[in-house]
């Protein structure tokens, strides 16, 4: 296997997940490159959305430890990870879709707002600057995306594909370190998916932004990711380059190994 790059955004250090049981993560380990893009791969059953909740901190580990930046995760509480600088979309939309896209975005910018409740209540002089400067980094993130036209819009009126779009633009304006993507591509059409390849490389290129990605179409995780860690039954049983993982006997074992079971 190549070296991975020596700078870890994210260092998953020997986390265990058990529900009752049943051991859902054992001892996994691996490093998240600082401004790559790196998939998460591995048959139904692997592990990987635990894993993500994890890193969201939706759920807690018996053991091990999430080094984010240098520093441990382990007891930051899920509100305050995208203050620190993670954000996440997920496989089943979540967001209001009762409100306009607008609302929506600046629901991501207003997660990492400083003046909290007390100053935007009383509209202090900088927390209207603040106010200000958020609504322009929504309309310009709007306009990356070319959702603009759609600003107005009530989110669940809006097709799939759209909705798609708005979710990852609220977990951008939030200006994340790290965006969490699970099962990005989902619903989406062929064209939908090419599109959505250039959004997560351009995420990487153009904001420097360092993506994990849980997605089961392997032929978007190998275009986009520069590093693959592969799980299987809980554990670690690979990871390098995306040309090193597809020739890997212990990956070609268990995704092929069981006629039963379905690539995840």
């Amino acid at each position: 296997m190549s070296n991975q790059p020596a700078s870890a955004l994210l260092s998953v250090r020997d986390i265990t997940v058990r529900f009752g049981g049943i051991v859902a993560l054992d001892c996994v380990s691996f490093d998240v490159p600082r401004n790559k893009v790196c998939g998460l791969i591995g048959p139904n059953g692997a592990g990987k959305t635990t894993l993500f909740n994890c890193l969201s901190r939706l759920y807690s580990y018996q053991s091990g430890d999430l080094q984010f930046d240098g520093q441990s995760i382990t007891n930051t509480p899920v509100h305050e990870m995208p203050r620190i600088g993670v954000g996440r979309t997920f496989q089943n939309l979540a967001m209001f879709k009762t409100m306009t896209v607008r609302q929506n975005v600046m629901v991501g910018a207003h997660s990492c707002s400083n003046k909290g409740f007390i100053g935007n209540m009383l509209k202090t002089p900088s927390s209207r600057l603040e106010e200000k400067r958020l609504t322009d980094d929504a309309n310009a993130l709007m306009d990356y995306l070319k959702l603009s036209e759609y600003a107005d819009n009530i989110v669940g009126d809006l097709p799939f594909g759209i909705q798609k779009r708005v979710e990852f633009a609220r977990a951008l304006a939030a200006k994340p370190k790290m965006l969490l993507l699970d099962e990005p591509a989902a619903g989406l059409n062929h064209t939908e998916m090419n599109d959505l390849g250039t959004f997560i490389r351009s995420v990487r290129d153009d904001m420097g932004i360092t993506v994990l990605l849980v997605e089961h179409h392997m032929n978007l995780v190998m275009a986009v990711s520069d590093w693959i860690v592969v799980l299987n039954f809980g554990k670690k049983i690979a990871e390098g380059t995306p040309e090193e993982i597809q020739q890997h006997p212990e990956v070609i074992r268990a995704y092929l190994g069981d006629g039963d079971r379905e690539a995840a």
